[in-house]
Parts: structure tokens; C-alpha cells; sequence
């Protein structure tokens, strides 16, 4: 009888040891599914941010809120962490695209998530790492001026 008396809070013991290893295991693979949803959330990001630069006027400020998701749908991303930049045929950089020369050089805008950082939340193990850069390129549009009327934000 006393040896039973000695292993009474054994299986607590136990099941804390096993029950805290396997909320570990389970909060791992939510953050795993989540960072995956984040990566295809910041490369949609880029996607729309693109688009809206092919047909938006030149750095208007609808491009990064709508890229952005309007600051909505991934945490802590917000319109710094999207550039836009504005290609000629050759893909450099076009230096000043507002300026009539650079405008009639602009083939192409590539909108880019840069430096977004993604915080994981597995108990004992919370951290935050850079998430990779993500870019897309679409040919330009309109970039806001339409060929007959007046120009009209986006």
C-alpha cells in the first residue's frame, strides 16, 4: 500500500509534461497553416498593389492602402511596406516617373512587400522573423490618365 501512496500525483505529473509537449505540437502547426496563409496574403499584396499601379495615377496613395488590404487583413502591414516602382522596357527604374520624359518611358510597375515582419505565437517559442520579399510586375495601363475625359482618382 505504500508503495501506491508514493506515485498518487504521478499521472498529474505526467499528463502536465505530455499536455504541455502536445499544446506545443498543436499551436506549431496553427502558426505553420497561418504563415502560409501570410505568404499567400503578401503575395496577393503585391498582385493588387501592381494592378492598382498599372491604372492608378503615378504614386497615388490608393495603390498602397488597397495593396495593403487597408491595413486590414494580415497584421502590422501597413502602406510602408509596399514600394511601387515604375520600369522602363529594359526593367531599370525609371528615376523620375511624374516627369513628362519619364512618363513616356514606364513599360512596366512592379509593386514589392519589403522588410514585413511575422510574429508567431506557439507557446514558450514566441518570436519574429523577416518574411522573404514578394514582387509582381504587370505591363502599365493607363496609370490614370484615360483617353478621353478627365482624370479621376482611384
Amino acid at each position: 500500500m505504500k508503495a501506491f501512496e508514493k506515485q498518487k500525483g504521478l499521472s498529474t505529473v505526467e499528463f502536465a509534461i505530455v499536455g504541455a509537449v502536445l499544446l506545443v505540437l498543436i499551436f506549431g502547426v496553427i502558426e505553420f497553416g497561418r504563415g502560409f496563409f501570410v505568404a499567400s496574403a503578401l503575395d496577393e499584396a503585391t498582385r493588387r498593389g501592381a494592378r492598382m499601379a498599372a491604372v492608378c495615377p503615378i504614386n497615388d496613395p490608393a495603390i498602397f492602402q488597397a495593396a495593403a488590404f487597408n491595413n486590414g487583413l494580415i497584421p502590422d502591414l501597413d502602406a510602408g511596406d509596399i514600394v511601387v516602382d515604375y520600369l522602363d522596357s529594359n526593367f531599370a527604374i525609371v528615376g523620375n516617373p511624374a516627369d513628362p520624359a519619364g512618363f513616356r518611358q514606364i513599360r512596366f510597375v512592379r509593386a514589392r512587400v519589403v522588410g514585413y515582419q511575422h510574429q508567431i505565437f506557439i507557446p514558450f517559442l514566441t518570436t519574429t522573423f523577416f518574411m522573404p520579399q514578394y514582387a509582381a510586375v504587370l505591363p502599365r495601363e493607363s496609370l490614370g490618365i484615360p483617353r478621353t475625359g478627365v482624370i479621376t482618382p482611384c
